[in-house]
């Protein structure tokens, strides 16, 4: 933990996903400058500004750094986080800034690094003389081994948690808090909620599909209303029985499920292949024996 009292903000180390954090917010900041920027020169004509593109990104990179690590020692991202640099090339604990060869060799690295590659894949890009084409391939070979350099420099920083880039490394900078971290109290209660609302939710989920609604919304409906003063014999089952319980028109093909009541094929058969527990909607019966009405139901009947 960071001392309250001094200056000892060196203690208290930097977390690493804070420190790529503040990289990616100084990627944004800068493209975020030059869309600004580019979109100034929208009414000119196209291009004008791709001869000097390199410079042009390396004065307003110049201008980010007078007004961040020239002045604050940080960049904006880090700005942000609660984090800037410091002289770790001093012998002392406590906080050090950057020296002024530290924030001059800092701007070489970064923006004269960039303007350097950036020109010189311009300049000799078209050269197809063999001394410009050594020259190009030495270049080329002193950027790789640079590339290397960082990438195995990051698998450091992974392991370690210090100087997230190649110029940290070479100048001796570190990321360190602008002020002492204190402990944070987190209250869980919010999070208990939605992990209970969460699981609730989910055990419904997984519930409902294996409930038949309709099933018991019949047997709830058959205890409300019961079903009284009905016959059993056939003859009363085709004198009363004159439509389909379930689509309530003349029966087509009367079938009959051991209630008294009268379906139509395709109605019994259709619901009974999807649902093998399918009762009766009207008296909540279970399909007992799905067998054709014997007694004929005369049409003249819905006359009567």
């Amino acid at each position: 933990m960071a001392s309250s009292t001094g200056n000892e903000k060196g203690m208290n180390p930097v977390l690493r996903i804070s420190q790529l954090d503040a990289l990616e917010l100084n990627k944004a900041l800068e493209q975020l400058v030059w869309s600004q920027f580019t979109s100034c020169f929208h009414g000119f004509k196209p291009g004008v500004l791709a001869h000097f593109e390199p410079e042009v990104k390396a004065f307003l990179s110049l201008i980010l750094w007078r007004f961040t690590i020239y002045s604050k020692n940080a960049t904006v991202g880090q700005a942000i986080l609660n984090i800037q640099y410091k002289n770790n090339l001093s012998q002392t604990e406590k906080y050090q800034p950057l020296s002024k060869h530290q924030k001059l060799w800092y701007l070489i690295f970064t923006v004269g690094g960039r303007w350097f590659e950036e020109r010189c894949y311009d300049l000799f890009s078209n050269r197809q003389q063999q001394s410009f084409s050594k020259f190009k391939n030495y270049i080329s070979f002193g950027a790789g081994l640079l590339k290397l350099c960082g990438l195995l420099n990051f698998l450091i920083f992974l392991r370690k948690g210090t100087f997230a880039t190649l110029t940290e490394r070479i100048l001796g900078i570190r990321s360190v808090f602008c002020k002492p971290q204190s402990v944070r109290q987190v209250g869980f209660e919010y999070m208990n909620r939605e992990l209970l609302w969460h699981g609730f939710a989910e055990f419904l989920i997984y519930l409902l599909p294996l409930i038949n609604v309709q099933k018991l919304k019949l047997k709830i409906s058959s205890w409300c209303l019961p079903i009284a003063g009905l016959s059993s014999s056939e003859n009363t089952l085709a004198d009363h029985c004159r439509e389909c319980s379930l689509c309530g028109e003349w029966p087509t093909m009367p079938h009959t499920i051991g209630c008294p009541h009268v379906f139509c094929y395709y109605c019994i058969k259709s619901n009974y292949l999807f649902d093998m527990y399918f009762t009766c909607p009207k008296c909540g019966s279970e399909v007992h024996t799905l067998q054709p009405l014997k007694y004929k139901i005369e049409m003249t009947e819905l006359h009567v």
